[in-house]
């Protein structure tokens, strides 16, 4: 079935002719720009904590993907899709929630939304807990099973078929708990094909974050293995097809890659095979400073200990989105010490603005853990404190800071699959940009036939922060390489925030895919893709069913499409989250030139194979 959507002004029509243009890459790249679309984006204007990159998926099956997006310690939300306007946020489940998975785990044709509940530090293990999607946009929660989910400090979910059987097991990994004593909480679940889990294996215990975790095929045997990265080395695990793992041999992989925080699976050549993008890049530390002398506003960054700072500002303190989490949400004034009161919630950001006459002096000793800021004379102003969570504040009017030696950042790579194993070729491909990536996703942004790769950043925290575009090109005469787009505008301005989660989707069927950006302590944006309209780019939408009607899984489908030549794939659901796992049924290819009619080959996780000619680009194509 195939059914056209709606083109934004400029772009026409385009089906077979007997003047069919044979190739797909424009003769010169597509200039590439980005408006934030906050026309179709009920944003909340508070900056909070989030967690991990936003999940698209169609819950309603109303033929609009909708958003769900995560507010570390606040909530779950669900972002309904209006054909292309995104509703007020609505609240799914209150609390410290990590992971979400979305998939039909019991083939019921409903989605299902899977959250993994953090632990408290440990205090409170708790385990996932499963709602039901209704068409009409309610949710129902799941009772447990007969054999509950582990209770655990919940991190990564991710649904995907890993035995081929047709239905949807589950990868359910915990943040290492002291009182288990280095015992694994990586737990691999099978499905009974009803929506009933059983573990059926456990991975080696990993430390600190490790649990961020890619599913992909690294030995091209269509069995799903895995990719864990946060703590030390990536480790790859190799699917035995019976819901169990092993190591995998070294020589897949290169050795020592670290510090990474995003993975990607693309076919950046169109070759037949998935190679792998690695965002990469330290944090913060404790006691790490920022300074614009432009706007004269200062950021700081601290956590597990004290900090001790003077500055100078004059009479006035401007205090910017202080994130000071639980129990030290306020700060204490003057040689007092009195407890600052906030009027209103103190989950997102607090601005205010503190006289030098009510917060006079400093006192000679903290006894209790938290921030403290006093006027110390001479136009200065004295902010120390002892927080153990993360703790973040932007100062104005600072007419002066201590310098600060910021971290160059690292180099992202690109791993090209070779016959399974995978080579680093960032340097060949162009790819050299040193910075503090967050996380990656991937798209055809310019419609030209090849994935091109979205990188956030850090940022650093007083100035804007843009993310980088890597457009996919190909120039006369040269093998692919990538190039950083200029002038994209894709740029976020949360002051005392830094980047954290972004995807890709085509949140309004115009044929081409927008940006979600998540920054941490900051705010959630959408921006549009503002296509150029005087350039021919052609694409194809392929939608896959919620449930398939021969019981099949849409999660993990390999979505082939073929034209002028050149055959391009996706695999369903496979996003640079890393805790997360998306269901985006909505699959987009761009065509560049290319006006003939095209070629879609669905290969299901089971084996199965679908088959689709689609004679009219620029439009949907369901396949069933």
């Amino acid at each position: 079935m195939e059914k056209a959507v709606f083109l934004i002004a400029g772009l026409s029509l385009v089906s077979c002719s007997s003047e069919a243009v044979n190739s797909i890459e424009p003769s010169k790249p597509v200039h590439i720009k980005f408006a934030e679309a906050n026309q179709d984006f009920a944003k909340e204007n508070k900056d909070r904590r989030k967690w991990d990159a936003p999940v698209v998926a169609d819950l309603d099956q109303d033929g609009y993907s909708d958003l769900i997006i995560n507010d570390h310690g606040y909530g779950i939300r669900v972002m309904w899709n209006n054909q292309g306007k995104l509703a007020k946020p609505y609240d799914l489940i209150m609390g410290d929630i990590h992971g979400v998975a979305v998939g039909d785990i019991d083939q019921d044709g409903l989605l299902e939304v899977i959250v993994s509940r953090g632990g408290g530090s440990g205090s409170n293990a708790r385990n996932a807990k499963i709602f039901r999607a209704h068409r009409d946009r309610t949710f129902s929660a799941l009772a447990e099973s007969k054999t509950p989910l582990a209770l655990m400090r919940g991190r990564t979910l991710k649904l995907f078929d890993l035995d081929n059987d047709g239905d949807l097991d589950l990868v359910n990994f915990a943040f290492p708990s002291k009182e288990r004593r280095g015992a694994s909480e990586s737990y691999i679940y099978g499905n009974d094909g009803k929506g009933n889990f059983t573990v059926t294996d456990m991975l080696p215990p990993v430390r600190s974050d490790g649990q961020k975790t890619k599913v992909t095929d690294f030995n091209n045997d269509l069995v799903p293995d895995l990719l864990l990265y946060g703590h030390g080395s990536v480790k790859a695990f190799e699917g035995q097809g019976d819901l169990t793992f092993k190591p995998a041999p070294p020589s897949v992989l290169p050795q020592g890659i670290k510090h990474v925080t995003g993975i990607v699976e693309f076919d950046y050549d169109n070759d037949g095979d998935f190679d792998l993008f690695i965002s990469r890049g330290k944090p913060f530390t404790a006691g790490e400073t920022f300074y614009n002398p432009e706007t004269q506003k200062w950021a700081l960054f601290t956590m597990r200990g004290k900090f001790d700072f003077e500055l100078k500002v004059g009479d006035t303190l401007a205090i910017e989105n202080l994130q000071t989490p639980w129990p030290h949400s306020s700060f204490y004034a003057g040689e007092s010490a009195y407890d600052y009161t906030f009027k209103g919630e103190t989950h997102s950001g607090r601005n205010t603005t503190l006289v030098s006459s009510n917060a006079l002096g400093f006192p000679d000793k903290q006894y209790n853990k938290g921030l403290y800021i006093g006027y110390i004379g001479n136009e200065y102003w004295k902010v120390a404190g002892d927080i153990f969570s993360q703790a973040t504040v932007v100062l104005g009017n600072v007419k002066n800071a201590p310098s600060y030696e910021i971290d160059p950042g690292m180099t992202d790579m690109l791993l090209e699959n070779q016959n399974g194993v995978f080579v680093d070729v960032s340097e060949k491909v162009g790819i050299d940009d040193m910075d503090r990536s967050s996380s990656v996703t991937v798209a055809d942004i310019d419609n030209n036939g090849y994935q091109d790769l979205i990188v956030s950043h850090l940022g650093t925290m007083v100035f804007d922060n843009p993310v980088t575009i890597w457009q996919n090109l190909a120039s006369e005469g040269q093998a692919r390489h990538f190039k950083q787009a200029q002038g994209h505008q894709l740029i976020s301005s949360d002051i005392g925030a830094f980047g954290l989660g972004i995807d890709s989707f085509d949140y309004d069927l115009d044929g081409h895919v927008d940006v979600v950006i998540g920054n941490e302590r900051g705010k959630w944006h959408l921006f549009a893709n503002q296509a150029n309209a005087d350039s021919v780019a052609n694409f194809l939408t392929v939608e896959l069913p919620s449930s398939h009607r021969q019981r099949r899984i849409t999660n993990g489908a390999i979505v082939k499409v073929t034209a002028c030549g050149v055959t391009q794939q996706r695999r369903m659901g496979s996003t640079g989250a890393a805790y997360s796992s998306s269901f985006d049924r909505f699959i987009h290819f761009g065509l560049g030139q290319c006006d003939t009619a095209a070629t879609i080959d669905v290969l299901w996780s089971d084996g199965g194979v679908s088959q689709v000619q689609a004679k009219q680009l620029n439009r949907i194509v369901a396949v069933n």
